[in-house]
């Protein structure tokens, strides 16, 4: 699998990721050596002739169909995911709509893990059913025996891997070649990993997808998804994209190139601190299980191992039984430097509650016999900070 091949690290055979981050998507020859690209802020475009205007010899027509600010993005994600292109979205879930609606019609029926991102969920059983489009969930440890599934209107597959809130993994290689067989489209919500720790469209995968507002962005003050496609998927995306009109505004494009330059060096961080934090929690006895894939011992860490390169600071952890919603809760208030909010992905440390109640369809969760769940997101923060927050926060909720 990937982490395994000789080439791994690398993207077309002569550059690595670091270096690619660096560089790619930037022509400074283009703009009078500046280094980074111009944003652009642009509707309309001039043509010299009518000629020009009919022939398509122009590299850019209309705002919205593109950008030299949006090229230098798809570019830079293009080459990093391994693509044939790259199309941006506003989120996320605008993204991974997009990408659904690229390979899916009227009549079409699409298989989703059940550990899916709640909003995907959402977008499957409310949005799609109005356009004649069947969702059907499968259990994520299902591997080979997924082809079992397949109606004859199964036209796509869409994995996650960790899955959203108990981060259980998917062996890959099996469902890739069970939909292939079929001659579905392959699509991988890969927001957790990002490309630089598994690119999905190496193993097979069709659509490769970013909520780039995490990781990419990395600062936690804009909204923007990306799709990757391999040369078979390609043409249809971009045909989507254009009829749907979508449209990402210059300065987000902008703060999501800059976010890329750094994203190594993040993940690096993000990735350690977040190991010493699950290895921490692990050694308490108010907690039963830490799931983290990239911690040995963790549900699903051969998995991980096989398949990543890395891991981000996202990961779930579950109380001990004895410990009460009310506790759990409390432990949550008590937090100082993790703040209570949605998303992840930027530079700070952040908590939620879990809860699996209704959300699951084709499987049950693993971890609910245990007590309540949280999920925390590690930021760049010192460890030892955040080690100290999380111990205050236990001895205030839960006595000895």
């Amino acid at each position: 699998m990937s982490k395994n091949r000789p080439d791994a690290a690398q993207n077309d055979g002569s550059i690595y990721p670091d270096t690619l981050l660096t560089h790619g998507g930037n022509h400074p020859e283009d703009f009078h050596g500046f280094v980074n690209p111009p944003v652009v802020h642009a509707s309309t475009v001039l043509f010299p002739n009518v000629k020009s205007m009919r022939d398509g010899s122009r590299t850019y027509h209309y705002g919205r169909r593109g950008t030299p600010t949006t090229a230098a993005l798809e570019e830079a994600i293009t080459a990093l995911e391994g693509a044939a292109g790259t199309k941006l979205a506003t989120s996320g879930l605008n993204a991974i709509a997009l990408a659904l609606l690229s390979c899916l019609k009227a009549g079409d029926n699409v298989l989703i893990v059940d550990t899916c991102y709640g909003p995907t969920r959402e977008l499957a059983d409310r949005l799609l059913p109005r356009y004649g489009i069947t969702a059907t969930y499968f259990d994520p440890s299902v591997g080979a025996e997924v082809e079992g599934l397949f109606q004859d209107n199964t036209r796509a597959l869409f994995l996650e891997s960790p899955g959203s809130l108990t981060m259980e993994m998917l062996d890959i290689a099996p469902l890739v070649a069970a939909a292939k067989a079929r001659g579905a489209r392959v699509l991988m919500d890969n927001t957790w990993a990002t490309p630089l720790f598994y690119q999905p469209i190496r193993d097979g995968i069709d659509l490769s997808i970013q909520a780039a507002t995490k990781y990419i962005v990395g600062h936690s003050d804009t909204m923007i998804g990306t799709v990757a496609a391999s040369a078979e998927a390609w043409p249809d995306l971009e045909a989507t994209h254009g009829w749907l009109g979508l449209h990402v505004a210059p300065d987000d494009v902008y703060l999501a190139l800059r976010g890329l330059k750094t994203l190594s060096v993040r993940l690096e961080r993000h990735q350690r601190n977040a190991t010493a934090v699950a290895e921490w929690l692990q050694s308490r006895p108010e907690i039963r299980e830490v799931r983290y894939p990239a911690l040995a011992g963790s549900p699903g860490h051969n998995l991980w191992s096989t398949y990543f390169k890395g891991a981000c600071g996202l990961f779930t952890f579950a109380f001990d039984k004895r410990v009460s919603e009310a506790q759990s809760e409390a432990f949550l208030d008590a937090l100082k430097l993790f703040g209570l909010g949605y998303s992840w992905g930027g530079y700070e440390s952040l908590a939620i509650p879990v809860r699996l109640n209704g959300i699951r369809t084709a499987s049950p969760a693993s971890v609910v016999e245990a007590g309540p769940m949280v999920r925390l997101h590690v930021g760049l923060e010192d460890p030892r900070d955040l080690i100290a927050d999380l111990e205050q926060a236990l001895a205030a909720a839960i006595p000895a």
